[in-house]
């Protein structure tokens, strides 16, 4: 089958990138907004971008009508266009957490999707535990083995307005926080204490307990995987 995307609807378009990235590593972002209230929320379109300067993004899509999500609105830069386009006070602290998910809580973690009013918090409804970070406002959350804190360095907006319109976030990691006996002191963090989990397609989830080890390059031929 050849598909031209360009004349793909926006939900046509998302299936065939949920069904086809797979699997999509969680990230938990939890975000404080002008008021004081506490946002939490999953997004699977998350990615490592470098390590100098120690970076990462993740993509939240704007609502239906077209407006920003709470994540978003709160992780802007102080200074981004659409936040001085507003007036008044800035409703953004240009600071986010990046929280893995692990299996014991994933339930937790999807029940943090739920569309809640922006003066209602995720936390709350979840049960998750907020702890306070070390360099930025937004807590932590405490059941999760690892967090990076990070700054927003900028925010690409792919089409601002358009309903489930894309948006980049891309934040510098200034903290990192790891649980206890998830990480050696060579700074290798241990899968099976992270036991995160990611998503699929749909509705769909899956596991990182099955691993298996290829060297780089050529010798990677010569390694019988199974079926």
């Amino acid at each position: 089958m050849e598909i031209d995307t360009a004349r793909l609807s926006q939900p046509d378009r998302y299936k065939l990138l949920i069904g086809g990235i797979v699997p999509r590593p969680i990230a938990l972002i939890s975000s404080l907004g002008a008021s004081g209230v506490a946002n939490l929320a999953p997004f699977s379109f998350f990615a490592g971008v470098s390590s100098e300067p120690m970076t990462l993004l993740f993509c939240p899509a704007n609502r239906l009508d077209g407006g920003m999500k709470d994540s978003l609105r709160n992780c802007l830069p102080r200074d981004h266009a659409s936040l001085l386009s507003l007036g008044g006070g800035h409703p953004a602290q240009g600071e986010f957490v990046v929280n893995i998910v692990s299996h014991a809580w994933a339930t937790r973690m999807a029940a943090c999707a739920e569309d809640l009013p922006p003066d209602q918090s995720e936390w709350t409804l979840s049960g998750l535990t907020p702890e306070p970070s070390a360099k930025v406002h937004p807590a932590r959350v405490a059941e999760s083995p690892l967090c990076f804190e990070c700054t927003t360095e900028r925010v690409i907006e792919l089409a601002p307005g358009a309903p489930a319109g894309g948006n980049i976030v891309v934040g510098r990691v200034v903290h990192v926080r790891v649980r206890e006996g998830a990480i050696n002191e060579r700074l290798h963090i241990d899968p099976a204490a992270l036991d995160a989990v990611a998503r699929m397609g749909g509705m769909g989830y899956c596991t990182t307990r099955e691993r298996f080890d290829l060297p780089a390059g050529r010798a990677a031929l010569a390694v019988d995987i199974g079926p």
